[in-house]
């Protein structure tokens, strides 16, 4: 009875690297063949109102429920408190940025031309929407770090001392860095794509977000403001994304004005056959 033999250890890794490095490569190919054949005509998206929009709940929550927040920070009851910090566990980017970076470092590991077209587009898709989640909150989660602690917000721990507007720029201090919140960005980010792939559930993707966003004031953390400025930047970044995705043709079609519109292939489950 023969018996094939298989190849040695460092002969896998070696094949696997390669591997690596040719999906790698493919992937880049692509996506500049497509920023190149296709022109920057993105959708009518009027950023201004946005803009302005997300100013004026930030300066309106900082008006009128910064400093009740302020006052109430060591009043709320034990168990809604408890309640509050197991939801705010759900506001930690480590959720949402991990399982998609494994996903796309096993994606970048298998071989694509040994999969059915079937399989092919299962992961495809599950490759491209790992890679938007990581880029919108990514990209959000790396910009607040670097607005909080430029910007330098005293958290409601300091009420009683400094106020609701206390700044210390450049402290590089966690007690300064309230301003926005890092938990209500990502959340923004969660919404903006679950926007985007479910729109006709808005309602129920931003209940839960900015439920959990909103936890960050009731466990003392951060300011209404805060909240507010922090969920707005991450939902931005996350539509930006998906603006660009969709003039890669990644999981959206582009649209003459509004957001993208997800295209009908983009399925995470195999249809029964």
């Amino acid at each position: 009875m023969l018996v094939k033999s298989r190849p040695p250890v460092s002969g896998r890794l070696l094949g696997t690297g390669r591997r690596s490095v040719d999906n790698f490569l493919d992937t880049m190919r692509i996506v500049r063949g497509r920023f190149a054949a296709r022109p920057a005509r993105y959708p009518n998206i009027v950023w201004s109102v946005w803009g302005l929009g997300w100013v004026l709940l930030t300066a309106a929550a900082f008006v009128r429920l910064d400093t009740p927040a302020g006052m109430l920070r060591d009043q709320w009851s034990p168990g809604f408190v408890r309640l509050a910090d197991f939801f705010t566990q759900f506001g930690l980017g480590g959720w949402y940025l991990i399982p998609p970076a494994l996903l796309l470092v096993a994606a970048n590991l298998i071989d694509w031309r040994s999969l059915s077209r079937r399989s092919l587009m299962l992961a495809y898709n599950w490759t491209c929407l790992a890679f938007l989640v990581l880029s919108a909150v990514g990209l959000s989660g790396l910009t607040v770090n670097v607005l909080k602690y430029a910007i330098g917000r005293a958290r409601p721990l300091y009420f009683q001392d400094f106020g609701v507007l206390a700044l210390h720029p450049f402290a590089f201090d966690a007690r300064f860095a309230g301003f926005p919140s890092g938990h209500a960005t990502t959340m923004g980010a969660v919404f903006g794509v679950l926007l985007l792939l479910f729109p006709r559930r808005w309602y129920m993707a931003l209940a839960v977000t900015a439920c959990i966003a909103s936890t960050r004031v009731f466990v003392g953390a951060h300011y209404p403001s805060d909240t507010v400025a922090g969920f707005g930047l991450g939902c931005a970044f996350a539509l930006a994304c998906g603006v660009v995705f969709a003039r890669l043709g990644f999981i959206f079609r582009p649209t003459q004005s509004g957001l993208p519109v997800r295209k009908a292939s983009f399925r995470l489950v195999a249809p029964e056959r």
